[in-house]
């Protein structure tokens, strides 16, 4: 009779130890998902160039509000008359809602004259842009993005 419970002891110790390995590999699987985003987000320093930042003004063409960072596009026109079409990226959808900047603004201004500062993108992509504060036809100052020299 001992000898059976010893080996029912025996082969719960050997149950309890597979479910204490497939547990710790559930948890590493969990903190691995957990921090998979953060090594995915950039910082503004790498993508963009601080230190090369100008104003534009524009007609507001398109939103495209995702997430981490909604964008929004417009018709500028460079020195020779030519209109060029630049992207700009903002904060996350989240901070812009915090700040009392929502999508609906962007909505209703799409087809009229917007001004934007923002820094340009160090990465080589052409017409593209961090933009830090903007205005709409209200006259508003809102800042959209992070704040630049």
């Amino acid at each position: 009779m001992q000898a059976a419970s010893g080996a029912a002891f025996k082969a719960m110790e050997g149950s309890m130890k597979i479910l204490k390995g497939l547990g710790t590999a559930a948890m590493a699987c969990g903190v691995f998902l957990l921090a998979a985003p953060s090594f995915a987000h950039h910082s503004f320093d790498a993508e963009f160039d601080g230190q090369n930042c100008k104003e534009f003004t524009g007609t507001l063409t398109k939103l495209d509000w995702q997430s981490p960072h909604p964008y929004f596009y417009m018709d500028i026109k460079d020195a020779n008359g030519k209109v060029q079409n630049w992207s700009f990226q903002t904060y996350a959808p989240i901070t812009l809602r915090r700040n009392g900047t929502e999508r609906q603004v962007f909505i209703e201004n799409i087809g009229k004259q917007v001004w934007v500062r923002g820094c340009i993108a160090r990465n080589g992509k052409s017409n593209y842009a961090a933009a830090g504060t903007m205005k709409f036809p209200d006259g508003v100052l809102r800042q959209v993005g992070q704040l630049q020299n």
